[in-house]
């Protein structure tokens, strides 16, 4: 079985399989659910929401897809780890209904380290402004746990492998500067099912798998 190979594989190298559910029917996810996968990954705040009345209260639901600010509080009251935050317009949007729901909330910030224009994410120096910005300095209600980042969409591994290391080199950099010796700060979301071997290569600590579990979306 797929998932079972996928998450031994993973667990000899201590990185975290999340299960990417997008479009994938209640029935698939339980089937998975039963094989013990329990973290899953959804694009979309309407399906995500669905999914997470319907499944089981234990599943802990990552929002790996961007994000816009007037979806926020469909998911503030249960999302484990928002993976695509791209600007201090959204994360305070995040902080907001963190406080609505009593509650704080996890999340990463996107970098763009892939060549494609269609990619989400910050620049280095843009994310060391909003660590700096009085405004994040204030927020209470989340919490960053590291970074995301997509590599670019190409067979050229030696591409994918220098994109990967760009964001490993990223939060070096933040751990060391912002966050040292804070340990809620261990999170590189990076890999795919066509690359999550090289990214665990190079630092990943968490890989969004989808249709290598799920089989090619139709």
């Amino acid at each position: 079985m797929m998932l079972k190979k996928i998450q031994e594989e993973l667990a000899a190298t201590n990185t975290t399989l999340v299960a990417v559910s997008k479009t994938k029917p209640i029935e698939r996810i339980l089937e998975m659910y039963q094989q013990g996968q329990r973290i899953f990954g959804e694009n979309r705040v309407q399906e995500v929401v669905e999914k997470q009345e319907a499944l089981p209260k234990d599943i802990e639901w990552h929002l790996i897809g961007h994000l816009q600010t007037n979806k926020v509080k469909y998911i503030a009251p249960f999302v484990s780890l928002i993976h695509s935050v791209e600007s201090l317009k959204l994360l305070s949007e995040i902080n907001k209904q963190g406080r609505n729901n009593n509650r704080v909330i996890p999340f990463l910030l996107q970098f763009k380290i892939a060549t494609e224009d269609t990619k989400y994410g910050f620049e280095k120096a843009a994310a060391i402004a909003l660590l700096e910005s009085d405004a994040y300095k204030k927020m209470e209600n989340i919490q960053l746990m590291g970074v995301m980042g997509m590599a670019s969409f190409t067979d050229d591994k030696v591409q994918v492998r220098a994109e990967f290391k760009k964001l490993k080199e990223i939060f070096n950099n933040l751990a060391q500067v912002y966050f040292p010796n804070q340990a809620h700060f261990k999170h590189i979301s990076m890999g795919m099912s066509g690359d999550y071997q090289l990214a665990v290569e190079e630092g990943s600590t968490m890989v969004r798998i989808g249709s290598l579990l799920f089989g090619n979306r139709s």
